[in-house]
C-alpha cells in the first residue's frame, strides 16, 4: 500500500479544493465570470464524487462566514491604514478609511461568496483519506 501525501489544510481551502479529497475543484468556473454564475457548484467533487450540497438548502449559513470574512478584512484594513497613514479625528481619516475599507469588501465579495461557502464546506466535511486513494 503506497502513502499518499495528505494535501494541505489551509491550501486546499485558499484554492476552493473540496474538503474529502482536497483535489477537486469545487466550482465550475475557476474565474468569477459571469458573476451570475460565480456560486455554481457541480452536484459532485469530479475527483472522488463527494456531494457538494449535503443538503437542500445547506449553503444558508454561510453569511455568517462571509460576516465574519468582512469583519475580518475592516480590521485587518484598519490596523494596516492606521500604520502607514495614521487615523485622526483632526481630518478627514477616518471617512478615508471607511471609504477604502468599503470598497476593498464590495471588490472582494465574489471571492468573499465563494470563500465562505468553502469554509462552510470544510465545517461539516472532513478530509477522507479513502476518497483521497479514489482520487489519485
Amino acid at each position: 500500500m503506497m502513502a499518499h501525501h495528505k494535501p494541505g489544510l489551509v491550501s486546499a481551502i485558499w484554492s476552493m479544493k473540496c474538503p474529502a479529497c482536497r483535489k477537486g475543484f469545487l466550482f465550475k468556473n475557476k474565474g468569477i465570470f459571469p458573476l451570475s454564475q460565480i456560486t455554481d457548484m457541480p452536484e459532485h467533487c469530479p475527483e472522488c464524487g463527494q456531494k457538494t450540497e449535503i443538503e437542500t438548502g445547506f449553503y444558508f449559513g454561510t453569511g455568517y462566514v462571509s460576516y465574519a470574512l468582512s469583519v475580518m478584512l475592516f480590521v485587518v484594513n484598519f490596523v494596516l491604514y492606521k500604520l502607514i497613514f495614521g487615523l485622526s479625528f483632526r481630518d478627514n481619516s477616518p471617512y478615508y478609511y471607511l471609504a477604502t475599507s468599503i470598497t476593498i469588501v464590495v471588490l472582494l465579495q465574489p471571492w468573499l461568496m465563494r470563500m465562505s461557502r468553502v469554509i462552510y464546506l470544510y465545517a461539516f466535511v472532513k478530509y477522507n483519506d479513502k476518497a483521497q486513494e479514489s482520487a489519485a
